[in-house]
């Protein structure tokens, strides 16, 4: 299996609770968060959701889909939300939060490894494409909740840390 490690950093200027309530409400995504299919529930989990799944159906910039599960494994309201996926992709996925002034800074670490075959195949060569589409869909996101809480994203950065 091929691995990734992606790290997206979103700079927006609002409060960190309605980015917060953005993010947590992940059901709530496909209406703002443009290549993303769909999101369905599969487990509740508990009253905050810690256990929840919920299956994403992501379709971004190169011809393919891709599905995942995922499950809520720690919540730490304003501060933290983590995953773990299974499916098509598997891994780690982790929202962190924090107030610098009047701008949340909310990052995004991800680290999966690949399970299609074709895409394990294409791996040695196609990993620059990978992660560009990776950042693709980060921006999508980035520029949508800007719109969704009418605000200004002030900046963004990728980063694929080595392995």
């Amino acid at each position: 299996m091929a691995e990734y490690r992606f790290s997206t950093l979103w700079y927006l200027e609002a409060p960190v609770e309605a980015v917060w309530d953005a993010i947590y409400h992940s059901r709530r995504w496909p209406s703002w968060w443009r290549g993303l299919e769909q999101v369905l529930d599969l487990e509740a989990g508990d009253d905050n959701g810690l256990g929840a799944v919920q299956r994403y159906t992501w379709k971004s910039v190169l011809p393919y889909r891709l599905t995942f599960d995922m499950r809520v494994t720690r919540i730490e309201p304003l501060v933290c939300l983590e995953g773990t996926a299974s499916g098509e992709l598997e891994g780690h996925g982790r929202w962190s939060f924090r107030k610098e002034g009047v701008i949340t800074v909310v990052c995004y670490d991800w680290q999966v490894r690949t399970t299609k075959r074709w895409m394990n195949l294409l791996a040695p060569v196609a990993q620059p494409l990978f992660q560009w589409n990776h950042d693709a869909v980060m921006t999508a996101g980035g520029q949508g909740l800007a719109r969704l809480l009418d605000t200004r994203l002030i900046a963004m950065t990728h980063r694929h840390p080595a392995g």
